[in-house]
C-alpha cells in the first residue's frame, strides 16, 4: 500500500467509526426483477488498470444492469456482535483512465442486512489477512458470497488441481528442496517450480539439472525450505501457449491463449505475454467435464483454469482474470454473464430465506 492509499484508508476507517448510515427499504427474497446491492471486495481501485482489469468490467456491468455497486479492501472487514459488516463505499465507474471511479462516503453497513452479493476478488497472495478476511465473510447468511468463502480459503490457486493428477503433468509439492532435486531427475532434467501463494507468473522459474542457480532458486522459491512449492513437469507445448479457460458455475465462459515472449517461459500477458484466440478442443472439454460437479459441489462460481498442452496446471480461484481479453478478442461481453449469472443465483439464495427488513439508497 502506498502512503497515499495508507492514507485514504485511515480516512475511511475514521468515517465509518463515526457514521453507520442504515438503508431503509421494505425487502422480498424475490430478486428476479430488481435492484441488488452489489459489494465488491477487491484491491485499491485507484490502481486498476481499466482497460484489463476483470473487477472493474464486472462493477461496470453491474452498474449498467441498475444494480447498487459497493467497494471496499478486506482491511475495511469487521464483525460486530457476531455480524459481519463493512467500511464501504458507494462508486460510480467510467471508463477514463484516472477518473475511473467516484467515491462515495464512507459508511458502515450491515452484508446480511444490506448488501445481496459479495464479490470476494482480492488478489492474492493468499496469506494471513486474506484467510482472516475470507473468515469474516463466510458469516454471511443472507449475503451470497462469491466465490464460496470456505472453498477460497482451503482451495489454493494450486492446490485445488492436484485432486485430479492423471489430468495434471507430474507433480511434486513440498518445502524440501532435495525431494525437489530428486524429482528434477525423475523427470529427466527439467521442471518448473513456483511458490503456492503466487500470481501473474511471480516466482515461477523454468529449471534443468545443469544450472548453476540451481540450489539457489530452489532456497528463494521455498524460502530455504521454510516455504511449500511446486514442481511440474516441463510441457514444452507451452510455447504455443498457455489456455486461460474461464468457467462460470462450472460451463465455459471463454478463452484466451496466452503466448509467451521469446526468450520467456512465462504465459502471463503482464510480463509480456500475447493474447491469441482460441477455442476449445477435445482435452479441454475433457477437463472441462471432470471439474464441473467438482466445482459446482464446491461453490466456485467463477474461476479461470490454465492449461498447457492438454494438461491441467492451475485452477485459479480468487480472481481469476482474462474477461477483457476475451472481450476484444472476440467481441463480446462476457461480464454481463457473469452478472446475470450472479442475479438468479441470488434469487435462489434468498427464496429460501425469511423476509428481512434492509435498507436502500435512494
Amino acid at each position: 500500500m502506498t502512503p497515499r492509499e495508507g492514507s485514504q484508508a485511515s480516512r475511511r476507517l475514521r468515517s465509518c467509526a463515526t457514521e453507520r448510515r442504515p438503508l431503509r427499504v421494505a425487502w422480498s427474497p424475490d430478486l428476479s426483477n430488481i435492484a441488488l446491492s452489489m459489494l465488491f471486495v477487491m484491491d485499491p481501485i485507484g490502481s486498476i488498470e481499466i482497460d484489463k482489469d476483470t473487477t472493474f468490467v464486472l462493477m461496470l456491468a453491474a452498474q449498467q444492469r441498475g444494480h447498487r455497486v459497493f467497494y471496499c479492501q478486506p482491511t475495511e472487514l469487521s464483525v460486530e456482535e457476531g455480524k459481519p459488516v463493512a467500511c464501504v463505499q458507494a462508486v460510480t465507474l467510467r471508463r477514463e483512465v484516472g477518473h475511473h471511479a467516484d467515491l462515495g462516503a464512507p459508511r458502515t453497513l450491515s452484508l446480511d442486512d444490506d448488501i445481496d452479493v459479495v464479490f470476494q476478488r482480492k488478489d492474492p497472495p493468499v496469506d494471513i489477512d486474506y484467510v482472516t478476511a475470507t473468515q469474516i465473510l463466510a458469516l454471511c447468511r443472507r449475503a451470497l458470497v462469491l466465490n464460496r468463502p470456505d472453498t477460497v480459503i482451503w482451495a489454493n490457486e494450486k492446490l485445488y488441481a492436484v485432486q485430479f493428477p492423471d489430468l495434471m503433468p507430474e507433480t511434486r509439492v513440498s518445502r524440501r528442496i532435495p525431494e525437489f532435486i530428486d524429482f528434477l531427475a525423475k523427470l529427466g532434467g527439467e521442471m518448473i517450480v513456483k511458490p503456492l501463494g503466487g500470481k501473474g507468473g511471480e516466482g515461477v522459474f523454468h529449471l534443468r539439472h545443469d544450472d548453476r542457480n540451481l540450489f539457489s532458486i530452489l532456497e528463494q522459491v521455498t524460502g530455504f525450505g521454510t516455504r511449500w512449492a511446486m514442481a511440474q513437469r516441463y510441457v514444452p507445448e507451452v510455447r504455443q501457449g498457455d489456455k486461460r479457460i474461464l468457467l462460470l458455475e462450472g460451463e465455459p465462459l471463454g478463452a484466451v491463449l496466452r503466448v509467451p515472449a521469446k526468450g520467456e517461459t512465462r504465459a502471463n500477458l503482464h510480463v509480456g505475454g500475447t493474447a491469441a484466440r482460441t477455442s476449445l478442443d477435445a482435452p479441454d472439454r475433457r477437463i472441462v467435464e471432470r471439474l464441473r460437479p467438482h466445482l459446482q459441489r464446491d461453490g466456485l462460481f467463477f474461476v479461470g483454469i490454465d492449461v498447457i498442452g492438454g494438461c491441467l496446471t492451475e485452477v485459479n480461484v480468487t480472481s481469476p482474470t482474462g474477461i477483457q481479453e476475451i472481450n476484444a478478442l472476440e467481441g463480446v461481453h462476457l461480464e454481463n454473464r457473469v452478472i446475470e449469472a450472479a442475479e438468479h443465483r441470488a434469487a435462489r439464495h434468498r427464496a429460501a430465506a425469511p423476509l428481512v427488513h434492509r435498507s436502500s439508497d435512494s
